[in-house]
């Protein structure tokens, strides 16, 4: 089924025919019960300024800072702005990643003094897209659209091991292990107390792994930075005996990654959502 072009129709409509594009049924509004059918009511109706800074990248970083300090690094922002060419007075270091900060996946690696010329090449675009439009999530639209630059975490070359805590009614339910992002992405899911759990959400399953050296602290972490929310992931990185935070997801997948279906109901169960009259912001 062809998903009609944004601006043609409404966005809870686009919404909802994403979703049932996605998952082969319309979503239930009035009464969503699984994890899934509640990401797509958040995405469609709840409008709390709580979820607002939450896909703002610069706006995060400075939530992990203020709620975890000591439990996890936040990457330091070493500029951000509209015109790549002002990175020509910013002494940057070997290694450094620019990305924007009202979007995701999107990014690109650096190294010593800015290129302004290729940047600005390939990044034609990036400070006027509207990203939130792709899946109709409505954080994106509060996030500021410019670009950042950030030091690297880890090694060149490597990719960190990528932790995602997922904190339901304040607390944490599970851990992603995610391997091979880099290429061959795959997941492994655990438990708080790092038990192995059978789901894989889409994903190859992972090896087995030990768990993370700041296992605590990653837990810790996620707590306090999920505080107040009914839902919201917390995305980490463990590198060099070190904890990094990544990101604050409040849709993970988007609302359209496939669950297996009984991890789908038990998250379902765990989430209380709001009252709807509370959601209008």
């Amino acid at each position: 089924m062809l998903v009609p072009r944004s601006g043609v129709l409404p966005s809870p409509v686009r919404r909802t025919l994403l979703y049932r594009q996605a998952t082969g049924h319309l979503p239930p509004l009035l009464g969503p019960r699984t994890f899934t059918e509640k990401l797509n009511w958040r995405i469609t109706l709840d409008r709390r300024e709580l979820l607002a800074p939450t896909c703002d990248k610069l706006a995060m970083k400075e939530h992990a800072s203020r709620l975890a300090p000591g439990l996890v690094r936040v990457p330091e922002t070493l500029w951000s702005g509209t015109d790549v060419g002002e990175l020509v007075d910013v002494d940057l270091p070997a290694h450094w990643v620019l990305k924007p900060n009202h979007s995701c996946i999107r990014r690109l690696f650096g190294r010593g003094p800015a290129d302004v010329a290729e940047l600005r090449r390939r990044t034609a675009g990036w400070v006027g897209e509207r990203y939130w439009r792709k899946s109709e999530e409505w954080a994106y639209r509060r996030a500021r659209p410019c670009l950042l630059v950030e030091e690297f975490v880890g090694l060149p070359g490597v990719v960190p091991a990528d932790l995602k805590v997922l904190v339901v009614g304040g607390e944490p339910r599970l851990v992603e292990l995610h391997t091979g992002r880099d290429g061959d992405h795959r997941a492994r899911l655990y438990s708080p107390e790092w038990g192995p759990l059978p789901w894989t959400i889409g994903y190859r399953p992972g090896p087995d792994a030990d768990p993370p050296e700041r296992l605590d602290d990653l837990l810790k972490a996620a707590t306090a930075l999920a505080d107040g929310f009914d839902m919201l992931r917390i995305d980490c990185y463990e590198a060099d005996g070190e904890l990094w935070f990544g990101e604050l997801t409040p849709y993970p997948g988007a609302g359209l990654s496939p669950l297996e279906p009984d991890l789908d109901a038990w998250l379902g169960d765990a989430w209380t959502r709001p009252p709807l009259r509370h959601t209008r912001g």
